[in-house]
């Protein structure tokens, strides 16, 4: 039952209020076909819009079932108008991008209906307006009769109290308005029509009941329903009610009694985040171009970010790459001097001075000695002198093995002046057994008398002939492959380590007497052009066996070092020993060592622990050392403190006069009929050291000591010797960058506040030296990722204005959307939809189009990755700098989503605002 009492509606027109209906009452039967007739403008359908609940009364109250409805809020009305009201509308309302079948399961969908059920219905009340087998079609495919055939079956799907008809034949022609009205004639046997219309004559021929309005005033009524009759009428239907109530409850009863369980139905109105989806993705679709340009718009901001991170990412996986490959080549460091890399990067910028003000007719002096001073004064205080003790070392070599670190001791040998091998001058000469340091020195004098003259001083600098190798055969095997041969162990083995190209240099070669003379020489002139160049002389490469066929033998100190026998006091003082380069027959105290392996570096390594060139074991290592301890040569000449294992020169200085170890040499070269000239030279042992010079010079700076001539001293270390069981560097190779830092924290313990157990002996803090390593490579890489992530930061914020404008790209896309389904919005509130699904429907159009764009955006950064790393890989070799990762992908989507939501909020919410009876009339 239905009851208007007192109705009255007015609209605000500017300053004027317009009133629509002036107190309007009206009680309506259960079952009844009212027509409403009068002239435009006279309140019908602002009268039939407050029945149907998309328009509010101003005053008065509207009765329905007998409740009042002055206190239903939103919910309440959305509820009435899907499960009570019916809307059959003069221009039909369809929604033109849904089917005929998807227009009238629409009404079910918003009460929550579900889909077997929905599908049902819907198809039983197409069939009832006769649209049997029509259901796919689209509202464009139909028509005029059979739209409105499909409004009325969208009205009826919910089985609705009250039918509303505005004006249903008005676009229609004479014989299907006839076919119209028919249908709605039957349709009031069940249930209470109220049909708007100009047509008297239709309304005299179908409707039981004729009200006429004239400015918003009941003027007549053919059968009006009294007070007393309609409360009659409600008696019966309460009673009607309550009676299918008991039966209701029973059956509930039942069925609990079977156990079975019973939902309640509870009357709601609420469309789906689904259905909202698929309402815009129908839309979108309909719109294929403009859409797809939409979300290539708003792709672009995603794709600039995107391919900035894939930058990103691929640089700094390549820079992890190569510090996973350069970890071997740059081991953490513990050595006698070092730098406190952390005091290094506090001071990053440069010493300021404050700028003196500039005086016409004056020019200032720039303090440079302050600066110089306070420049050096920083250089100390990251300078760090480590004093490296057997229990320090001892703690290193019991890094725990799972931490999976290789650790090599560095005792600082120079064998090369006591490593001897079979040399000729041609293949004529006889054979000579002289010393890497007597080679070397030969071939600089040699290389001065040909056009390599003036790069002869390099020499000493690129041949490093013999090194250590690390004492791990498996981490050895993991870098390198092993082309011939074994790994050497033992101490009368050595191995030979070619580049990735298999190659060693022609310089090494030669200083290790693989060439004869004449056969460097022939190397030399080929380079150089000379005329003395002799192409039959050329030797390429060598084989495994002629490698490996050569024997080298290294002789202790008291060997290969001569007491000098003069006797003059201040002479053997500047020169107490002379040096042997070449071997004497009768020395016996030789250790033959034989070339046991070749291995090259396995094709991913860049960067092994050993470069090109020659290695013995730690054992000859270790040998050494033992050999050294009873040297009377070093007796001689250091003064050994068997606590701190610390030297000291003993032999005098005499100022002017340079000292140390000399040797004298003879050499042969061509001449330029290539003939063999000999001369000879005198050279010594060491290295001049020069802050001896430094340290002579300033001398007399302040003290007035004699500065006319300076001490040049030629010196051999302890350790160089083979005279010190400390090593001068500690050299540990962690496997990964996860050992590595347990490795730090390892070592950082020994600095750290809590006793330390080495064997079986037990070191407080207060008796540990702090022991200060070297990370260069942490350093290094830590400062080029930050640099990085800079300009990552930089690039991203520079982009991400693409994004801004995409967003209001959005924002502008959505309002014209709106526009054009402003119809369509008042369809779903005369539904009985909510703002709130009004503001869904538009927000999952705009998350549809973020997803869109996301997914557009990170397809095309792959592919411009592809033809990034392509064209990279092209130019340089690295095959990917551009990488994008998945969950980097999932990201950019997730934020294209988020944003473009954002985006359409605000115009959602407008859409959410408009007046449903505005929105049904519009155009």
């Amino acid at each position: 039952m239905l009851k208007l009492k007192q109705i009255v509606k007015d609209y605000q027109a500017g300053d004027t209020t317009v009133q629509a209906l002036k107190g309007v009452s009206i009680n309506f039967r259960e079952n009844e076909f009212v027509s409403i007739l009068g002239p435009s403008g006279c309140g019908k359908t602002t009268l039939l819009n407050i029945v149907g609940g998309l328009d509010k009364y101003t005053d008065g109250d509207l009765f329905i079932n007998g409740v009042s409805t002055k206190e239903f809020d939103d919910k309440a009305w959305d509820v009435y108008r899907n499960h009570r009201i019916g809307f059959i509308f003069q221009s039909y309302n369809l929604i033109p991008h849904q089917t005929v079948l998807q227009n009238v399961e629409l009404a079910l969908t918003i009460a929550g209906i579900g889909k077997a059920e929905r599908a049902a219905r819907a198809k039983a009340a197409l069939d009832t307006v006769g649209l049997e087998g029509q259901y796919n079609k689209r509202p464009n495919q139909l028509s005029g009769g059979q739209c409105q055939r499909v409004a009325i079956a969208r009205a009826l799907v919910n089985e609705p109290e009250i039918l509303l008809a505005d004006e249903p034949t008005g676009a229609l022609d004479t014989e299907t308005s006839v076919q119209i009205m028919e249908l709605i004639e039957n349709i009031a046997e069940k249930r209470l029509v109220i049909m708007v219309t100009h047509n008297p004559d239709l309304a005299q021929k179908y409707s039981t009941r004729i009200i006429q309005l004239l400015d918003g005033e009941i003027v007549g009524d053919s059968n009006p329903l009294s007070d007393e009759d309609e409360e009659a009428e409600m008696t019966l239907i309460n009673a009607r009610n309550a009676e299918k109530q008991i039966a209701a409850e029973a059956e509930t009863s039942a069925a609990e009694g079977n156990k079975k369980r019973v939902k309640k139905h509870v009357e709601k109105a609420k469309m789906s985040l689904w259905t909202a989806l698929k309402l815009s993705a129908t839309n979108l679709s309909s719109k294929k171009k403009r859409t797809a340009l939409t979300s290539f718009a708003g792709s672009i901001g995603i794709i600039g970010i995107s391919m900035v991170l894939s930058l990103s990412y691929g640089i700094k996986s390549f820079i992890a790459g190569m510090q996973s490959d350069m970890l071997s080549g740059n081991p953490i460091s513990i050595t006698q001097s070092a730098y406190d890399l952390n005091a290094l990067m506090s001071q990053t910028t440069p010493v300021q001075q404050a700028a003196a003000a500039v005086k016409a007719g004056f020019v200032n002096v720039d303090s440079m000695v302050e600066y110089l001073v306070e420049r050096s004064e920083q250089i100390t205080n990251i300078s760090v002198e480590n004093t490296i003790k057997p229990e320090y070392v001892s703690y290193v070599r019991q890094i725990p093995e799972k931490y999976d670190a290789m650790v090599k001791l560095d005792y600082g040998l120079d064998i090369g002046n006591n490593l001897y091998f079979d040399f000729k001058r041609d293949a004529a000469s006889p054979v000579q057994k002289i010393s890497v340091s007597g080679m070397l020195a030969k071939y600089t004098s040699v290389l001065k008398t040909t056009n390599f003259g003036s790069y002869s001083s390099y020499i000493s600098s690129l041949s490093t002939a013999f090194s250590q190798a690390p004492n791990d055969e498996d981490y050895l095997l993991s870098q390198y492959d092993l082309l011939d041969g074994h790994v050497a162990k033992e101490k009368n083995e050595v191995m030979i380590v070619v580049n990735r190209n298999t190659e060693l240099t022609d310089l090494l070669l030669a200083e290790l007497g693989y060439y004869s003379e004449e056969e460097f020489l022939n190397i030399v002139y080929r380079a150089t052009d000379d005329v003395r160049y002799d192409a039959s002389l050329d030797k390429t490469d060598f084989t495994y066996d002629e490698l490996k066929g050569r024997t080298f033998t290294w002789y202790g100190n008291d060997t290969v070092f001569t007491e000098n026998p003069t006797t003059d006091e201040m002479l053997k003082d500047a020169y107490p020993y002379f040096y042997n380069e070449i071997a004497d027959d009768g020395w016996t105290d030789g250790v033959e060592l034989t070339v046991a392996g070749i291995l090259r570096p396995k094709e991913d390594i860049s960067y092994g622990c050993m470069s090109a060139g020659f290695y013995y074991t730690e054992a000859l290592a270790e040998y050494i050392i033992e050999n050294s301890a009873d040297s009377q040569f070093l007796k001689d000449l250091f003064l050994k403190d068997t606590e701190n294992e610390t030297e000291s020169f003993t032999s005098m200085i005499n100022k002017g006069v340079p000292m140390g170890i000399t040797f004298d040499y003879s050499y042969d070269y061509y001449d330029e009929n290539k003939q063999w000239i000999t001369a000879t030279d005198t050279t010594c042992v060491g290295s001049t050291n020069q802050m001896a010079l430094f340290a002579s010079f300033f001398s007399g700076f302040g003290g007035g000591g004699d500065t006319e001539t300076t001490t040049q001293i030629f010196s051999l270390s302890l350790q160089e010797l083979g005279g010190s069981s400390i090593p001068v560097g500690i050299y540990i190779y962690p496997i990964s960058f996860t050992e590595k830092d347990m490795v730090l924290e390892y070592l950082d313990a020994w600095n750290g506040d809590e006793s330390i157990t080495v064997g079986d002996r037990a070191y407080p803090p207060d008796t540990r030296e702090r022991i200060t390593y070297t990370d260069t490579l942490s350093l290094v890489i830590n400062i080029i990722n930050s640099l990085v992530n800079v300009i990552t930061y930089a690039l991203i914020a520079f982009t991400a204005l693409s994004l801004i404008v995409s967003c209001v790209m959005i924002s502008v896309t959505t309002y014209i959307s709106i526009a054009e389904r402003i119809k369509e919005i008042g369809i779903i509130r005369s539904l009985g939809g909510r703002k709130s699904d009004v503001s869904s429907l538009f927000n999952a159009e705009t998350f549809m189009i973020g997803t869109a764009s996301g997914v557009l955006g990170i397809v095309v950064t792959y592919v411009l990755s592809a033809i990034v790393n392509a064209i990279i890989k092209s130019l340089t070799g690295i095959a990917a700098i551009a990488i994008f990762p998945w969950h980097y992908a999932l990201l950019m989507i997730a934020i294209s989503m988020l944003l473009t939501t954002i985006s359409g909020l605000i115009p959602a919410h407008s859409a959410a605002k408009k007046d449903p009876v505005v929105a049904l009339r519009t155009e």
